[in-house]
């Protein structure tokens, strides 16, 4: 079994993601408790305390694929936030909840088409709203 990486979550992102459970209906079942489990494992800190190597909601994250070194980024976003551009990731997605918290340089298993998985790495996040100082979004 492979061991998670710690993970750091602003107070506001979990107080707006505990809000989100809340007001889901019971359909989302998977989601919900993939979601839960994440904001439970958590270190909470202030948003002025996020450090700028951790993703978190609303971040421009670039990726590599282990296998490929092909790069990709995705923002990660609330569901109303979805679009169909191809460049964001609901939190609900159970890559979107595991990738809430990480850090640059941690490896997440991402699902493909094919139901393969590919290890990919976060080698940069390109916008973090905390760093901008943007705690409203």
């Amino acid at each position: 079994m492979q061991t998670r990486p710690d993970i750091t979550i602003s107070t506001i992102d979990s107080q707006r993601l505990y809000q989100l459970i809340d007001a889901l209906p019971d359909t989302n079942h998977a989601a919900i408790i993939n979601l839960e489990e994440e904001l439970e494992r958590a270190t909470l800190v202030s948003p002025q305390e996020v450090p700028p190597t951790i993703v978190t909601m609303n971040s421009t994250v670039q990726f590599v694929i282990e296998s490929t070194q092909k790069s990709f980024e995705l923002t990660l976003v609330y569901p109303k936030d979805m679009d169909d551009s191809g460049q964001t990731l609901s939190i609900l997605s159970p890559v979107g909840s595991a990738l809430l918290g990480l850090a640059i340089g941690d490896q997440i298993e991402w699902p493909n088409p094919s139901g393969d998985t590919l290890k990919v790495t976060i080698i940069d996040i390109l916008y973090q709203p905390e760093r901008a100082g943007d705690y409203q979004r």
